[in-house]
């Protein structure tokens, strides 16, 4: 296939480079120095301690996508609707779009701005770009997509470029399922600036764990999400299955990046306000990465350090 990926960070450059070892002809998009890094010298994808040069196309320029049939759609919640509008113009008209996104409500969202289908995937992986063109890979790497004939085909698709690939009834309540997974770990990764199996030692984070997440299970139910499978059991295996993985919001912070936590813990203190279910546990967590988080984009603005992307 002819491939794209809009917002090549950690999660869009790890997929596009399974897919195009697997023969993909594969294109990110990406930021200007991240993408030419790419052009001369191939993604460098890094699992399990060895490196591959993967050869892939890169550009800063979203008209680069015109001819791909299958959009990986991975930017930051935060840059949905601004990352939607610049790839706009430039999509075949029976292009296929995956959101490759944390949070729940980016496909409706960019489905509502485009006036066309966006079926959501959950992802479930642990990366981060180790240097400019260069993506480590920690572990996992399963997808969850919604039950489609589309859907089906490209499951196959990627089963066969070594993404593990599940097909759901009920993709709405897997993606919830992840969003219960990221409120309980994410903002305390990035409050502590520990990776998963070192947090979860120390004294009394389980508890706060615990009560996260039953906030989140109370608001699911309130609003009529059925979140599959066992949650408490996922919940515990994060720690285990990605004990060296800082998340995301941790990754964001120390790079000087707006975080995603209003569309994490912040999403549910706003659907909590809205039904009348109080959300003290995720309120604390959200102030307080919002707080690292301008404070962290100051010290950056004031040592000319920051730089905005789109991804």
């Amino acid at each position: 296939m002819d491939i794209a990926v809009m917002g090549a960070g950690a999660v869009g450059c790890y997929y596009g480079a399974m897919l195009a070892q697997a023969g993909h002809q594969v294109t990110l998009i990406a930021r200007r120095h991240h993408a030419e890094a790419i052009e001369r010298h191939g993604l460098i994808l890094e699992r399990q301690g060895k490196l591959a040069h993967v050869p892939v196309q890169a550009s800063a320029d979203p008209a680069a996508m015109s001819n791909s049939s299958l959009i990986l759609f991975c930017v930051k919640s935060n840059d949905t609707l601004t990352a939607g509008a610049e790839m706009a113009s430039h999509l075949r008209p029976d292009a296929q779009i995956l959101s490759l996104q944390n949070g729940v409500d980016n496909a409706s969202r960019l489905a509502a701005q485009l006036a066309r289908n966006i079926e959501p995937a959950v992802v479930y992986v642990a990366t981060e770009m180790a240097d400019v063109g260069h993506v480590r890979h920690h572990g996992r790497g399963e997808l969850v997509l919604g039950r489609s004939s589309a859907n089906t085909a490209l499951a196959e698709i990627f089963s066969a470029a070594g993404i593990p690939t599940v097909i759901s009834d009920n993709v709405i309540g897997a993606l919830w399922a992840k969003l219960v997974l990221n409120c309980a770990y994410n903002a305390l990764s990035a409050v502590a600036r520990q990776p998963y199996g070192q947090l979860v030692e120390a004294a009394g984070v389980n508890e706060v764990i615990r009560d996260v997440v039953e906030e989140c299970l109370i608001v699911a139910a309130r609003l009529n999400i059925e979140i599959p499978g066992d949650i408490w059991a996922a919940v515990r295996q994060i720690a285990a299955t990605m004990p060296t993985q800082y998340s995301s919001t941790s990754q964001d912070l120390t790079r000087g990046k707006a975080t995603e936590i209003d569309y994490l813990n912040g999403y549910i203190v706003r659907r909590g306000n809205d039904i009348g279910v109080p959300t003290p546990a995720n309120r604390v967590l959200h102030t307080l990465v919002k707080l690292l988080d301008e404070n962290g984009n100051v010290n950056a603005v004031a040592s000319g350090a920051i730089v905005r992307y789109s991804h």
